[in-house]
């Protein structure tokens, strides 16, 4: 059984979609703009778009918040912290960080799918402090390290 991701919607955003799956293989729900004016992002400029939406996001898992990669393409829009991360226990409203890389200005209208959020399982894990790591082929090359 699928987990389960309970939301809320502010009042008044009743004519708005909520977060869907455009395909039946689409990992990411499309997430729309609940802005009541227009929002024009200028070039190099970031801004926070509402969605409108609380969520309980089950326990072990997160939101992914990313680009659609149409908009990415197509006009430079993109998220400065992609992913941008939803914590499950996180319950204010859920508004996105979208930047404009483009060379011109774009307007979110209110209802613009603009955004897609994953939902993900986290591990968690046991920090140990050690004085040494175990070695590996790769070791401590960075950077371009295994090629091109």
């Amino acid at each position: 059984m699928a987990p389960e991701l309970r939301v809320r919607r502010r009042a008044g955003l009743e004519d708005l979609p909520l977060p869907q799956y455009m395909s039946a293989q689409a990992a990411g729900l499309d997430l729309y703009a609940a802005n009541s004016e227009p929002i024009t992002i200028a070039p190099g400029e970031v801004k926070l778009i509402p969605t409108g939406l609380f969520l309980e996001i089950p326990p072990g898992y997160e939101g992914q918040v990313r680009a659609r990669s149409g908009l990415a393409l197509r006009h430079g829009l993109m998220l400065p912290n992609a992913p941008g991360t939803i914590d499950a226990d996180y319950r204010g409203e859920l508004q996105v960080v979208l930047g404009n890389c483009g060379r011109v200005p774009y307007t979110i209208e209110r209802g613009t799918r603009f955004a897609q959020l994953v939902i993900a399982p986290v591990a968690h894990v046991r920090v140990v402090e050690v004085q040494e790591l175990a070695p590996s082929q790769r070791g401590e090359g960075g950077f371009g390290h295994t090629g091109a």
